[in-house]
Protein backbone atom coordinates (compact mmCIF):
# COMPACT_ATOMS: atom_id res chain seq x y z
CA UNK A 1 0.00 0.00 0.00
CA UNK A 2 2.75 2.15 0.69
CA UNK A 3 4.25 1.71 -2.84
CA UNK A 4 0.68 2.50 -4.69
CA UNK A 5 0.33 5.78 -2.31
CA UNK A 6 4.16 6.71 -3.01
CA UNK A 7 3.17 6.03 -6.56
CA UNK A 8 -0.22 7.98 -6.70
CA UNK A 9 1.74 11.23 -5.02
CA UNK A 10 4.61 10.82 -7.61
CA UNK A 11 2.02 10.86 -10.66
CA UNK A 12 0.56 13.40 -9.52
CA UNK A 13 3.20 15.53 -9.27
CA UNK A 14 4.57 14.71 -12.48
CA UNK A 15 1.26 15.87 -13.74
CA UNK A 16 1.77 18.88 -12.07
CA UNK A 17 5.23 19.94 -13.01
CA UNK A 18 4.89 18.86 -16.57
CA UNK A 19 1.03 20.23 -17.28
CA UNK A 20 0.63 24.05 -15.92
CA UNK A 21 -0.86 25.20 -18.78
CA UNK A 22 -4.22 26.14 -17.19
CA UNK A 23 -4.87 27.14 -13.17
CA UNK A 24 -7.47 24.63 -13.20
CA UNK A 25 -4.91 21.80 -14.12
CA UNK A 26 -2.73 22.94 -11.58
CA UNK A 27 -5.65 23.10 -9.07
CA UNK A 28 -6.85 19.58 -9.77
CA UNK A 29 -2.97 18.21 -9.61
CA UNK A 30 -2.93 19.95 -5.90
CA UNK A 31 -6.18 18.31 -5.03
CA UNK A 32 -4.55 15.00 -5.87
CA UNK A 33 -1.80 15.44 -4.30
CA UNK A 34 -3.62 16.46 -1.21
CA UNK A 35 -6.15 12.93 -1.57
CA UNK A 36 -3.35 10.92 -1.89
CA UNK A 37 -2.02 12.77 1.55
CA UNK A 38 -5.84 11.97 3.26
CA UNK A 39 -5.79 8.62 1.81
CA UNK A 40 -1.94 7.87 4.00
CA UNK A 41 -3.31 9.48 6.99
CA UNK A 42 -6.21 7.27 6.95
CA UNK A 43 -4.61 3.80 6.41
CA UNK A 44 -2.41 4.67 9.25
CA UNK A 45 -3.88 5.87 12.01
CA UNK A 46 -1.90 4.12 14.97
CA UNK A 47 1.59 5.68 13.54
CA UNK A 48 0.06 9.10 14.63
CA UNK A 49 1.08 11.16 17.96
CA UNK A 50 -2.69 13.04 17.78
CA UNK A 51 -6.02 11.39 17.75
CA UNK A 52 -6.28 8.48 15.56
CA UNK A 53 -9.47 10.05 13.37
CA UNK A 54 -8.40 13.56 14.25
CA UNK A 55 -5.66 14.03 11.81
CA UNK A 56 -7.63 12.71 8.65
CA UNK A 57 -10.42 14.96 9.39
CA UNK A 58 -8.33 18.00 10.00
CA UNK A 59 -6.56 17.24 6.77
CA UNK A 60 -9.70 16.32 4.73
CA UNK A 61 -11.17 20.39 6.38
CA UNK A 62 -7.79 21.40 4.83
CA UNK A 63 -7.85 20.22 1.63
CA UNK A 64 -11.85 21.81 1.37
CA UNK A 65 -10.09 24.78 2.06
CA UNK A 66 -7.51 25.07 0.00
CA UNK A 67 -9.64 24.32 -2.98
CA UNK A 68 -12.20 26.83 -2.29
CA UNK A 69 -9.64 29.46 -1.99
CA UNK A 70 -8.13 28.11 -5.43
CA UNK A 71 -11.04 28.23 -7.36
CA UNK A 72 -11.89 31.87 -6.14
CA UNK A 73 -8.22 32.74 -7.47
CA UNK A 74 -9.36 31.15 -10.40
CA UNK A 75 -12.52 32.85 -11.18
CA UNK A 76 -11.11 36.49 -10.50
CA UNK A 77 -8.19 35.84 -12.79
CA UNK A 78 -10.56 34.48 -14.89
CA UNK A 79 -12.44 37.77 -14.77
CA UNK A 80 -9.63 40.52 -14.71
CA UNK A 81 -7.35 38.27 -17.04
CA UNK A 82 -10.24 36.98 -19.33
CA UNK A 83 -8.39 33.36 -19.42
CA UNK A 84 -6.90 31.09 -16.67
CA UNK A 85 -3.51 30.11 -18.61
CA UNK A 86 -0.69 30.77 -16.32
CA UNK A 87 1.31 32.03 -19.11
CA UNK A 88 -0.33 34.65 -19.55
CA UNK A 89 -0.69 36.00 -15.56
CA UNK A 90 2.39 38.04 -15.01
CA UNK A 91 2.41 37.84 -10.87
CA UNK A 92 4.92 41.15 -10.83
CA UNK A 93 2.67 43.23 -12.09
CA UNK A 94 0.71 45.29 -9.93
Amino acid sequence: MTIFLAMMFSIVLAGLSFHRMHLLSALLCLEGMMLTIFMGLSLWPNHLTLNPLMSPLIMLTLSACEAALGLSLMIATARSHGTDNLKTLNLLQC
